[in-house]
């Protein structure tokens, strides 16, 4: 292990959903640790917006360092064409492929009875079918690119503390989560023969763009402080640590694992 097992310079990492909220954060510190970071959405002019961000945030905490490498990537994950093309893509320009973080997802909270089978399908697409396809993809493009070999090659998958528990009236997503955590585990049996680790961090209450109705409703903050041990919202400059010790060459015998970061919300009762 290197003098500074959490650096990942040399290293080329694809985080989808990057535009804002847990993938920003996750994006930012990737590239803050030495990763040249692609960032993919749909959104091209939100992307080069998040791009933006990030180097001016570096330039003023940061105003002696190397520029970061940052570069916007949009495309569809559940595309099959544009996400082969981004692939291409990203390869042309960088090389290889390192770090692959699976963000992307997409919720609605609704009681099954309500839920049509047309949306319950294309929310399993998003937050699990894609998903796995990119990290099928990926892994192609680590083992040709060199990232296996090099000990280099992570797929980490953001999944949820709702893959574990549920609620009533969160069907869909609950369901991809869980799938989505069931595929981690069957990814590292299958990719760790080819040199690959893969690893998913679970998330718990984040006080995100996403949230913002919930994390400004005092009844939840009041139900978080006795629901969860440390009492409070997760704010998202905080699940990036756990994405790049994953990343790193610190867990390089960590695989098939999933780390929630949820302020002991799973633990505490």
């Amino acid at each position: 292990m290197s003098m500074h097992p959490f650096q990942l310079d040399g290293r080329v990492a694809l985080v989808t959903g990057a535009a804002r909220g847990l993938g920003f954060e996750i994006a930012q510190a990737l590239a803050q640790a030495g990763a040249q970071v692609w960032l993919n959405g749909r959104d091209a002019a939100a992307l080069a917006e998040a791009v933006a961000r990030i180097h001016a945030h570096s330039q003023a905490h940061r105003p002696a360092a190397s520029t970061l490498q940052v570069h916007a990537l949009p495309f569809d994950i559940a595309d099959d064409t544009a996400r082969q093309a981004a692939l291409a893509r990203l390869q042309a320009q960088s090389g290889q492929l390192d770090i692959l973080v699976n963000n992307v997802g997409q919720r609605k909270r609704r009681a099954l009875d309500d839920f049509p089978l047309d949306e319950i399908r294309q929310l399993l697409d998003v937050n699990l079918v894609a998903p796995l396809a990119l990290a099928r993809e990926a892994a192609q493009l680590m083992l040709e690119t060199g990232a296996t070999t090099a000990g280099r090659a992570r797929i980490i998958n953001i999944t949820s503390i709702a893959g574990p528990i549920s609620r009533a009236g969160d069907v869909a997503y609950t369901v991809a989560k869980g799938g989505l955590d069931a595929a981690t585990r069957a990814l590292a049996a299958e990719l760790g023969p080819r040199g690959i680790t893969v690893n998913a961090v679970a998330p718990g209450y984040f006080a995100t763009e996403a949230n913002d109705a919930m994390v400004h409703n005092p009844e939840v903050a009041d139900w978080l402080s006795h629901r969860t041990s440390l009492g409070r919202w997760g704010q998202p400059p905080e699940i990036a640590g756990a994405v790049v010790f994953l990343a790193s060459a610190a867990a390089s015998y960590v695989t098939g694992q999933t780390l929630a970061v949820d302020g002991g919300y799973l633990s505490h009762f």
